[in-house]
């Protein structure tokens, strides 16, 4: 009892038995059709074959389910405590992916085990929401509005960012950044600061433009203007934009799209996946995949809401930007209304180390919506 008081916490003990009733049995339910989803997609692009991409997602989904309910279950004041050691791992792992890291796909991303490929990039997308929120949970608001307040948190994200746009990976590193500033935002980081850096920004963007890769340079100059190079750059999102409108209002069918299955349409199974979904399900199809996405995130942005620690609300918040993100970018670049930058659409693209990042960040926000009324005082 001392030890629990000491650590700041309030009604921590919750059973077993209570914690399993306090699931949010919805959000799952909805998780779970967005996976389902994903098996049918990778069934077809796979041409209505269950071997490679369809049973090793749903494998892959299965074992992240698995994650998502343990971590569910968890005591929330491990996430506190183990939050620093998480980010300093994940950011050391950031640093052998740079000295020995696997290459795939001209990108050094990957850290070879033999009997897995992690990716800390997508680590850090946890480990740093969880280290921020860490220490804006023990600062204050006078500390925070002052610069040197803000250095270290800043610091925190910037140097990861580096790290992964080395890799390259600039869609990864910029996620970071807009999550962390979505966080200084939350925790009253004055506007005036992010204008000022927003201006820095634009002023050296010129200078950036000189240290991308040839093939992101190629990427921007093709979502400026993708008919300058149909055949070469511009294929991708010409033939996305073919496969989306051939796919009208009602679509042409589950295992009927034509520019999919004909091979037209690229990385079909991956980050292009819902073009093949709209293509064979239309827009209609493609918007009631937006509303269960949209569900997902105001469940999640309302159980930040309910959460009683402040710690807990800067998570979920931070965890939920994140899947925005990857929902926003992902389906704005197969709409030609962003660049090519390889962001997958999670638990329906095929991919291992996405699914299982997902399926943890899920774990971890309905830790603390189950243990909403836990309240953690200063570490």
């Amino acid at each position: 009892m001392y030890k629990h008081y000491k650590l700041g916490l309030h009604n921590p003990n919750l059973t077993l038995k209570e914690k399993l009733h306090n699931l949010n049995f919805s959000y799952f339910a909805l998780i779970i059709l967005l996976a389902a989803i994903g098996v049918m997609m990778l069934y077809s692009a796979a041409n209505g074959r269950w071997d490679g991409w369809a049973i090793n997602h749903m494998i892959r989904f299965g074992l992240g389910f698995v994650i998502m309910l343990t971590i569910a279950l968890l005591n929330v004041k491990w996430f506190l405590r183990y939050a620093y050691p998480f980010y300093f791992v994940t950011l050391v792992l950031l640093i052998v992916v740079e000295v020995a890291g696997h290459t795939g796909m001209g990108a050094t991303r990957w850290i070879d085990l033999k009997f897995i490929k992690i990716q800390p990039s997508e680590l850090m997308k946890l480990a740093l929401v969880l280290a921020l929120a860490k220490y804006f949970h023990g600062s204050t608001l006078q500390n925070i509005e002052t610069t040197r307040g803000i250095i270290t948190p800043a610091l925190m994200a910037f140097i990861p960012a580096v790290l992964i746009m080395a890799q390259p990976d600039l869609g990864t590193a910029l996620m970071l950044l807009f999550t962390t500033t979505v966080i200084f935002f939350v925790v009253g980081v004055q506007v005036w600061k992010f204008l000022a850096l927003g201006g820095v920004a634009a002023i050296l963007m010129p200078i950036a433009w000189h240290f991308l890769h040839d093939y992101q340079r190629q990427r921007v100059l093709t979502f400026l203007d993708p008919e300058r190079d149909p055949l070469g750059a511009g294929y991708h999102i010409m033939q996305s934009k073919i496969a989306l409108g051939s796919g009208g209002i009602f679509g042409k069918g589950f295992l009927n799209g034509t520019q999919s299955h004909l091979n037209f349409l690229p990385e079909k199974h991956t980050d292009f996946i819902f073009t093949m979904f709209s293509e064979e399900f239309g827009l209609i199809g493609g918007i009631i995949m937006i509303l269960i996405n949209m569900i997902i995130l105001i469940k999640s942005y309302s159980f930040a809401m309910r959460t009683t620690s402040y710690f807990g609300k800067l998570v979920i918040i931070g965890l939920a930007t994140n899947y925005f993100l990857y929902i926003f970018i992902n389906m704005a670049m197969v709409l030609g209304l962003l660049p090519v930058v390889g962001i997958p659409l999670p638990l329906i693209s095929y991919g291992g180390t996405v699914m299982l990042s997902v399926c943890t960040s899920f774990g971890i926000i309905m830790a603390f919506y189950i243990n909403k009324d836990t309240n953690l005082g200063k570490d």
